[in-house]
């Protein structure tokens, strides 16, 4: 039952990792006229899209990476732990971000 599980999360942070990179894609910048409220989310939504993929691929060296190799393995593991953190932190910063422009247009 526990290999289920891993491999599930592997397959999980696989399909993630083409999602965000569709997701840049999306977000690509058109040189199109915003104003700033807009063009804040737009960068929120690409560094979370950014960590994420950074997240997918460290997740993935360290699976692949020899057990041997321990300062690789661990510079992986902080590198994922790091991304995940900021990942989290730029989803949090997002509706705080239109809380408080909401908050000053009123």
């Amino acid at each position: 039952m526990h290999s289920l599980n891993i491999l599930c999360h592997e397959f999980v942070v696989a399909v993630s990792f083409v999602a965000c990179i569709i997701g840049l894609l999306l977000l690509w910048d058109r040189k199109q006229q915003t104003n700033n409220v807009e063009e804040t989310e737009r960068i929120l939504f690409r560094m979370s899209f950014s960590y994420w993929l950074v997240y997918c691929i460290a997740f993935g060296l360290e699976k692949m990476v020899l057990p041997n190799w321990e300062s690789v393995l661990m510079t992986l593991k902080i590198t994922t732990a790091l991304s995940y953190f900021l990942t989290f932190s730029c989803i949090v910063s997002l509706p705080l971000h239109k809380f408080a422009v909401h908050r000053v247009e009123e």
